[in-house]
């Protein structure tokens, strides 16, 4: 009874580290992902819109990104939105396309990044506690009201505790691979 509950939530657990994942994405490492400004919210007619969804973002080199906007008129409101991030990138309009040119890392900003990237992955493990403390509620109500037995309740907890290790240690992994790719001159 109590691994339907601990299964019930793995997906829960599944969408932590995905959203980590995007989330690490966003973190630049000198060079150009589109991943770093593709959720930008642009004023697009009026309504604030992901540039994704407004624009192609392309890397035509590994230091440079490439925005070409399907609307000529929306240009003004991509580089605004660019500059207005706190990316610290700049934008060169050239009336029909925006380059991004994307500056080396120095030292400082590398470890800048190392500590937004701690902060992101200890969001991630916060998350994955409070799923661990609904799972464990609700195992100890199954054992008030006698749907399981005190031994399986704490068969229960300690299935729960290596579920939420493996999720932890994934975080940790993805955390350092990250990080030493963040490191790397």
């Amino acid at each position: 009874m109590y691994k339907k509950a601990i299964e019930g939530k793995k997906e829960e657990m599944e969408g932590t580290i995905e959203h980590f994942k995007e989330e690490m994405a966003k973190i630049r490492t000198g060079r150009a992902n589109p991943g770093i400004i593709e959720d930008l919210l642009v004023d697009y007619y009026g309504t604030k819109t992901p540039l994704k969804q407004v624009a192609n973002i392309n890397v035509p080199e590994p230091r440079t990104l490439l925005i070409q906007p399907w609307s000529i008129d929306s240009l003004a409101n991509i580089e605004a939105a660019i500059k207005l991030s706190d990316l610290n990138l700049s934008p060169n309009n050239d009336g029909k396309v925006i380059r991004i040119n994307i500056p080396p890392l120095n030292e400082e900003r590398r470890n800048e990044l190392v500590k937004m990237l701690n902060k992101k992955a200890e969001e991630s493990r916060i998350a994955i506690r409070n799923i661990r403390e609904e799972i464990w509620q609700e195992i100890q109500d199954m054992e008030e009201k006698g749907d399981i037995a005190e031994d399986d309740k704490f068969r229960g907890k300690e299935r729960l505790q290596e579920v939420v290790d493996e999720y932890n240690k994934k975080i940790d992994e993805l955390r350092e691979k990250k990080e030493q790719e963040i490191m790397t001159v």
